[in-house]
């Protein structure tokens, strides 16, 4: 049996940014994965599907599982053979119990390895415009956890806190914020010393409450504040207003859903990260090339007969390229035909094999690229389309209707996904969602499956084309259309979506 090995990995404080390329990279190849609730859903998002999960949901007082069966299960699975990622919120060595965790594995010969991860100590105060340090302010800055067991003391030396003179970031200490301020107040510290308690901070739902260590207690009672959250203290954190960057960002507080085919990047996704706003990718659809491919093969074989070929999507493209090389056809074959592009993703894909298309319409939809054809049709041309089982019926008849001949080949079938770890009904039914991203039709529908909502009402709907706004009409969403079917204009509608809601 193959030897296993247990990753401790630090999953950063939720913005999926901060998680490191060393720990996206062990969760890639993840066979097990043991996770608590203080993940990101960004980063839950990126556990390859693969993978078995086990969820151990620590969150302040409230365990699914006992630290001491989590040691336990890491060290059955490893011993199992397997390769398994202990993911875990912020770093696992800061107030994670990380140690507590290896004890076990070393003691059984179990091979590990330590991914750091940014810890919410250091990054949360960044992403309010607080420095942790700051040379006319401070020159220390000290964690201290404040979770404090049942029935227990607090174990802090407070005069030993206030003279250091640093700042104090306690984590895991809002329930119990009225004894940390009022430990601080009676070892002598200046009551008018700033203070802030940071919510869910580099996330959507961060927010600030800034006040003095006597006030701060009233002031988080009268905004409210939710968990988890993180308190500072000290002159740093009157900086904050001034130095405050994330909330400037156009899209700061919004959450986005974008959907997209599983395995395919979303540049879409980065630029709206771009624009600060808390992006969860979620593969509501996936695609699969059919194992009977004859149909295609038997079109290669009488390819030049062709005098069009066209791609309504890049996996469309990509699959015919694959299925051509396996027949040992190189692109000479197709040197006799002009090539059309539903739009610029697909272009790209036939760029890189070689190809410039030939014909990219204006909107890309399927009814715009049957328009933009025919008009270059004279009748009888003879055109071949690979691509989804289920695709564009508009697309051949208009082609027909000019006299074309057309070859309507399904190569690969599209699947509707359900992620298991994030509860996206949850999210939409709560309002946690403020928009959500569709470029197709496909996806507006793999969304609508995978949640099974009886209302969609309430869904914001960013849509790429007109179909697939269609789509989204079709089930009740408020949908707005981008001017053009491009990714920059797909995410300056968010934007201006998010400017007249405010």
């Amino acid at each position: 049996m193959k030897q296993g090995k247990v990753w401790l990995v630090g999953a950063g404080p939720g913005d999926i940014g901060l998680f490191t390329l060393k720990g996206m990279e062990v969760l890639s190849q993840a066979e097990v994965v043991v996770y608590d609730s203080l993940v990101g859903q960004g980063v839950l998002a990126k556990i390859p599907s693969s993978a078995r999960l086990i969820n151990v949901g620590k969150r302040a007082d409230k365990h699914t599982m006992p630290q001491e069966q989590i040691n336990q299960v890491l060290l059955e699975e490893a011993q199992k053979g397997y390769r398994v990622v202990r993911l875990k919120g912020g770093d696992p060595f800061l107030f994670g119990r990380g140690g507590e965790e290896l004890e076990l594995l070393t003691a059984n010969g179990i091979p590990y390895e330590v991914v750091p991860g940014v810890t919410s100590s250091i990054a949360v105060p960044a992403y309010n415009g607080i420095p942790v340090t700051h040379r006319d302010f401070c020159s220390s800055v000290h964690i201290i956890t404040g979770h404090r067991r049942a029935g227990k003391e607090y174990d802090i030396d407070f005069q030993a806190l206030v003279n250091t003179k640093g700042t104090l970031v306690f984590l895991m200490g809002i329930a119990a914020l009225n004894d940390i301020c009022q430990g601080l107040l009676n070892a002598g510290m200046d009551p008018e010393m700033p203070a802030a308690v940071l919510q869910k901070g580099t996330t959507s739902d961060q927010k600030r409450v800034v006040a003095t260590v006597a006030t701060l207690k009233e002031e988080v009672e009268r905004q409210g504040i939710e968990t988890p959250a993180i308190i500072v203290v000290g002159k740093v954190c009157r900086l904050s207003e001034e130095f405050g960057w994330y909330e400037r960002l156009p899209l700061a507080d919004w959450k986005v859903l974008v959907t997209r085919p599983k395995g395919r990047s979303s540049r879409t996704a980065d630029e709206l990260r771009r624009k600060g706003a808390e992006v969860l990718e979620l593969p509501s659809i996936r695609t699969v090339a059919l194992e009977d491919q004859s149909a295609l093969y038997q079109a290669l074989d009488e390819i030049s007969e062709y005098q069009w070929l066209v791609f309504t999507s890049p996996t469309g493209a990509e699959i015919f390229f694959e299925e051509m090389f396996s027949m040992k056809k190189d692109i000479r074959c197709l040197s006799s035909l002009k090539v059309a592009a539903i739009g610029q993703g697909t272009a790209k894909v036939l760029e890189q094999r070689g190809i410039l298309a030939d014909l990219i319409p204006e909107i890309y939809d399927g009814d715009s690229l049957g328009e933009a054809l025919a008009q270059t049709l004279h009748g009888g041309e003879k055109i071949l389309i690979p691509r989804a089982s289920k695709g564009n019926a508009n697309l051949v008849r208009i082609l027909e209707e000019h006299g074309a001949r057309v070859d309507d080949v399904p190569t690969y079938d599209t699947i509707y996904d359900k992620n298991p770890l994030i509860d996206v009904a949850a999210e939409i039914t709560r309002g946690g969602i403020d928009c959500v991203v569709f470029t197709s039709a496909s996806t507006v529908k793999g969304f609508v499956e995978s949640t099974g909502l009886s209302d969609y009402s309430n869904v914001t709907a960013a849509c790429i084309g007109k179909q697939t706004k269609a789509a989204a009409d079709s089930y009740g969403m408020k949908t707005y259309m981008a001017s053009k079917a491009t990714i920059d204009d797909l995410t300056t509608l968010v934007e201006q979506i998010k400017t007249n809601k405010e």
